[in-house]
């Protein structure tokens, strides 16, 4: 899996998200995101999850940390699965589109999600066609597209919400990975 650099422009600086531009239960994720160069952040955390997935067996893809929770390649599956629905949003918020955005359970999601059967290896390069197809949306936007907001979930939330809530949802979930799925045994 050889991974070159995706090449984001320098000039662009996104803002930090205001708490009133997503709805509060998303500060969670935001909150954790560090610094304000989203662009740079999400081709980081790329590098970082690859990193950390890297040269796993299949066994750690099958391997759950509680019989209740999702196996390793299922939370890897809702990472993708959760930054295709956030960035669909966000394109349609930027290119100005008005129209309420439904929500969806992520739980049945995973279920009828195909990861559990897929090799470890396929759903790690899904995760990579994901994060760079996001980092090309968002370095393609102009920065009046960064502001603009519309309705999610029945929440209203900003371009560059959208963007911090991505990185942080993935942060949330390698943390997640790394104490509870890959701990060093």
């Amino acid at each position: 899996m050889s991974e070159s650099a995706v090449v984001t422009p320098a000039a662009l600086v996104v803002a930090r998200p205001e708490p009133g531009e997503y709805a509060p239960y998303y500060d969670r994720y935001i909150s954790l995101v560090p610094g304000s160069d989203i662009l740079a952040t999400l081709d980081s955390q790329r590098r970082q999850t690859v990193l950390l997935l890297s040269g796993r067996e299949e066994e750690d893809g099958d391997s759950r940390y509680a019989p209740d929770k999702w196996n390793a390649k299922e939370a890897l599956g809702h990472l993708c699965d959760t930054e295709r629905i956030f960035a669909y949003r966000a394109l349609r918020i930027a290119r100005a589109d008005q129209t309420p955005i439904e929500g969806f359970e992520q739980d049945d999601y995973v279920r009828n999600g195909p990861f559990a059967n897929r090799p470890l290896a396929e759903v790690i390069e899904d995760y990579i066609a994901v994060r760079r197809a996001t980092i090309t949306l968002f370095r393609n936007l102009d920065e009046a597209a960064w502001s603009r907001r519309g309705v999610a979930n029945k929440n209203e939330m900003s371009v560059r919400a959208l963007a911090y809530l991505i990185a942080g949802h993935e942060l949330h979930h390698r943390r997640i990975l790394e104490e509870k799925y890959f701990v060093e045994r």
